[in-house]
């Protein structure tokens, strides 16, 4: 199978072959430790062979629910790890070799469920056993910290030691790495009235994790306030702070954030991924049409360029691969931010300190003495910022900046009604790039289905002969969708669209002309990933319409 597919030469079949017979090992032992072939080929390959489906552990999410029925001891016996539940209740198990019948039999007779063998390699099955036995033990460990101490510790000496047990230390490690394996963007903490929940957010949809018993609520908040130098005495008001940390050969940054509540403070810890930020523009989903034209504006000397979308919706990140773009030796970029999320090498970045009186507006006019080519804001809330920024453009420098409105045309407006004189508006923004981020399509259960001619037809885009849903599978925990891509709409400002703003027309109107000269919508360009296969018009109507 292997020689028919092209994954091994006949020469180092040979060679394994010589070796078997000295040594009396297995074949495939013999050809993955002699690099003749990765072990992830040729269980892909068995798998395939014998019918079963094969599973890489390392991007499917493990339902902790499903692993606790079966002992560590047993799990590591039979190289047997169960990951979920099937639509019709089944236990469904990775195995690395699941013609081992017996293995079978001992979880079926443990469990009392049926069972759904899965192949995946032995590496991965054992590594996956270690970490979730890691986490069970660090909140069991945990537990029983907090029995002996007699409940939740409330005294702060006692908690400020207990922070620092192994315990304490384990579990929010383990989290944070559990998120970061899973893709996640955010964790949230967060204490009830019984228990403790903890939440991530995958591809902008929360997904319970776990729960804990709330007494070890404090003892886990504590820990990562100390860790974000944040006040640990301080229970009364929400608090910031930031993480960095090394997980496993990654830089990571984490913004935290406390949140009192009437159980205890919430913590949301926000992960940013150092490696996310070398992202090219071409990697964040631009149509060929898209990056032409807001190619045409960030390459000029001067004028402003704004992205707008909702919270979450990927403008930093849109704004720092334009950065990189720009950034060259021969280039002054200064940037003002709250926080500065990212630290980007050859940019000067300046993070905004309101209580020391240091202001998107009073951080810009500082910038402007510094003698700046591009200069970025991290957002405009208030005409100040907004008057600064626009005679910054009017000036000879390239701004770049965010806005929160729902769609391109109405930016205009929105700096209008910050009493920003609609000359200097239409004088100055050279482009409004929206945009909203939507979940892909999962690429091993996606399945094929008939399209909504009608919305295609009244969009004046093609209809398909076919569009796709997700089933949902192991690969995307079931939901049908692993990964996000963007939408866009890059709006030109042209001559009439200042004169229209110059008018104080409305956003309607403004659209309209923008559409007529050759600006595609949000929801065209959703259509558009709809009809290539790479979303679904379930999951364009819900970021868009």
């Amino acid at each position: 199978m292997l020689l028919q597919e092209g994954l091994l030469s006949r020469a180092d079949l040979d060679r394994a072959t010589t070796i078997q017979t000295d040594t009396g090992m297995p074949l495939g032992r013999i050809l993955v430790e002699e690099g003749f072939v990765k072990e992830t080929d040729l269980v892909k390959t068995l798998a395939g062979h014998i019918g079963l489906e094969f599973v890489s552990l390392d991007e499917v999410t493990i339902d902790p629910s499903a692993t606790a029925l079966v002992p560590e001891a047993l799990a590591r016996r039979y190289a047997a790890i169960p990951i979920e539940f099937n639509e019709d209740g089944a236990l469904v198990v990775a195995m690395a070799d699941p013609a081992n019948v017996l293995a079978i039999d001992d979880i079926r007779a443990i469990t009392g469920i049926d069972v759904v063998p899965k192949v995946a390699t032995r590496t991965e099955v054992v590594d996956a056993i270690s970490r979730m036995a890691q986490f069970d033990d660090a909140v069991s460990d945990l537990g029983e910290l907090i029995d002996d101490a007699g409940g939740e510790p409330e005294d702060l000496g006692a908690l400020e030691a207990s922070v620092d047990e192994a315990p304490v230390v384990k579990l929010v490690n383990t989290i944070i790495t559990r998120a970061i394996n899973e893709r996640a963007s955010d964790i949230h903490i967060e204490p009830g009235e019984k228990d403790l929940r903890v939440r991530f957010r995958i591809d902008g949809v929360l997904h319970e994790s776990m729960t804990t018993p709330r007494a070890i609520t404090n003892a886990m908040v504590s820990r990562l306030k100390i860790m974000a130098d944040i006040n640990i005495a301080e229970r009364r008001i929400p608090q910031d702070g930031r993480i960095s940390l090394k997980v496993q050969n990654r830089q990571v940054d984490l913004r935290v954030a406390t949140l009192p509540s009437v159980y205890g403070e919430k913590v949301v810890l926000r992960i940013l991924d150092r490696s996310s930020i070398l992202l090219e523009l071409t990697d964040l989903g631009f149509s060929k049409h898209n990056l032409a034209r807001f190619e045409s504006s960030y390459t000029k000397p001067y004028g402003a360029i704004l992205v707008t979308g909702p919270t979450g919706s990927g403008k930093s990140t849109t704004l720092y691969a334009t950065l990189n773009v720009l950034n060259r030796p021969e280039v002054n970029i200064i940037t003002t931010e709250d926080p500065v999320e990212y630290r980007l090498a050859g940019i000067t970045q300046v993070q905004v300190n309101r209580k020391a009186g240091l202001t998107f507006a009073s951080a810009l006019r500082s910038i402007l003495r510094a003698d700046p080519d591009i200069a970025l804001i991290g957002e405009i809330r208030d005409r100040e910022t907004a008057q600064i920024a626009i005679e910054a453009a009017l000036t000879g420098h390239l701004v770049l900046s965010t806005l929160h409105t729902n769609d391109s045309s109405s930016s205009i407006g929105r700096l209008i009604e910050m009493d920003v004189e609609p000359y200097l508006v239409a004088s100055s923004i050279d482009a409004i790039l929206a945009q909203r981020l939507a979940r892909r399509l999962c690429e091993k259960c996606r399945v094929t289905a008939q399209p909504d001619a009608e919305k295609f037809e009244a969009a004046s885009i093609e209809v398909p002969k076919e569009v796709f849903l997700g089933q949902g599978c192991t690969a995307c925990s079931n939901t049908g969708y692993r990964g996000r891509l963007a939408l866009h709409e890059v709006l030109l400002v042209s001559e009439d669209i200042q004169r229209m703003a110059v008018e104080r027309r409305p956003s309607d109107e403004i659209q309209a002309i923008a559409i007529e000269q050759g600006m595609t919508t949000l929801w065209q360009d959703g259509l558009e990933k709809v009809a290539s296969g790479m979303t679904s018009m379930e999951e364009i109507m819900r970021v868009v319409a």
